[in-house]
């Protein structure tokens, strides 16, 4: 029986080229599907890698007690000095705590293309800020100096929105300010962020509230310690987060959304694509029904048969597959695109198309074509023999 099936397996994918066209039908189709569903989830994976990269495991970030981000929280100097003296800190040289107070501000700023006013995150820092992010490098200019109305820009921020080159000055509460430098941190979200000095920023504003308190651990295990101490402490109600959680939190309401979009649409078009395969299968069987019917008669059982337009189905739907994986990975891999981040504001990041994503595109392929491919061959299999020989 196995030999049988290869011969005729052998046979039918010799005959591949007289059904060329209805052939490119399920090909194109499955392609476009993978294409799809990979280039959306490359998205996802792009979106998760830029999170996860601008955190570490031995860094923390304090928010007020019911803060879901950064905007929504604030913390007064006396709160961020009893946070910074709680234990699991880690205490630099001089004695005194790794941590510092951020202030998280929105900014409305034209984008480059079209001129569109979209938000960005202009965030202060402590004096400490810049030492304890040694992610973040200045690739131009220099950094700003505390006291001073100074900018520096993210490269993504910088290509994304206008007005934002080093030399600019922009506007803020009737203050001009100056973009003294640019810096990168690895493609991660803080590259779509301005900072500046946080004493800075709240007088300007004229705040007195401080939006986060972010700390260096003394280890990686050392959260649950501070965790302890904090919300033991009647004077504070705050909620601490392992940094890299807390930015996974921030972009799992979008992830999962693009994930449901690429499932939704990827669904649909699959539908498609298999009575698209059912189709071209259906008419390739009744096209070689008195080959089949020959076979049938000379002793081949349908087992072969079914095997060899089983195959012929999964191969076309592959071949689309590994086109559509491709072709996704050669338009999209490394392409920047912005989406709304957690604080409301532009984040840019780069699609990632992973082996596993291509992998996983392919499979939707395979899945295609065996719902594509299994009624026809059942049919085929059950193609009456007489019937069949009385057409020759």
């Amino acid at each position: 029986m196995l030999r049988q099936a290869i011969a005729v397996t052998i046979l039918n994918l010799k005959t591949l080229p007289t059904r060329f066209w209805s052939s490119l039908v399920i090909i194109l189709g499955v392609a476009g599907v993978v294409g799809v569903v990979v280039s959306v989830l490359a998205m996802v994976t792009g979106l998760s890698s830029t999170m996860a990269h601008a955190g570490r495991e031995d860094r923390a970030i304090i928010l007020r007690g019911g803060s879901d981000t950064e905007l929504s929280s604030t913390l007064s100097r006396d709160a961020v000095n009893m946070i910074l003296d709680a234990p699991g800190i880690r205490r630099g040289a001089t004695g005194l705590t790794l941590g510092f107070p951020e202030v998280v501000l929105i900014l409305t700023r034209p984008m480059r293309n079209g001129g569109t006013d979209a938000n960005v995150t202009l965030r202060g820092v402590g004096s400490q800020g810049l030492a304890l992010r040694p992610e973040l490098k200045l690739v131009q200019g220099r950094w700003f100096k505390p006291g001073l109305h100074e900018l520096v820009v993210g490269k993504s921020a910088q290509r994304q929105f206008a007005g934002l080159d080093v030399g600019s000055q922009i506007t803020l509460r009737d203050k001009e300010w100056t973009v003294v430098g640019t810096f990168e941190s690895d493609g991660d979200a803080h590259e779509s962020e301005i900072v500046t000095d946080a004493d800075t920023a709240l007088e300007a504003y004229q705040h007195t509230l401080f939006q986060s308190v972010t700390v260096q651990l003394e280890s990686p295990a050392s959260l649950p310690q501070l965790e302890a101490a904090l919300t033991a402490n009647p004077q504070l109600s705050v909620e601490v987060h392992r940094e890299t959680e807390y930015l996974a939190k921030l972009s799992a309401n979008l992830t999962k959304m693009m994930t449901l979009i690429a499932t939704v649409v990827g669904s649909i078009m699959a539908i498609g694509a298999v009575f698209g395969s059912l189709n071209t299968m259906y008419s390739a069987v009744s096209a070689r029904s008195r080959e089949i019917a020959t076979l049938r008669a000379i002793g081949f059982g349908g087992v072969p048969i079914v095997a060899s337009v089983m195959t012929e189905a999964m191969a076309l739907s592959l071949l689309g597959g590994v086109t559509g994986a491709v072709t996704a990975w050669l338009l999209f891999n490394g392409h920047g695109v912005n989406a709304l981040g957690g604080n409301f504001t532009q984040l840019v990041f780069r699609l990632t198309v992973t082996p596993g994503l291509m992998l996983q595109g392919i499979s939707w392929a395979l899945a295609i074509g065996f719902l594509g491919g299994l009624l026809p061959a059942l049919r085929a299999a059950r193609l009456p023999v007489v019937e069949a020989l009385r057409t020759l």
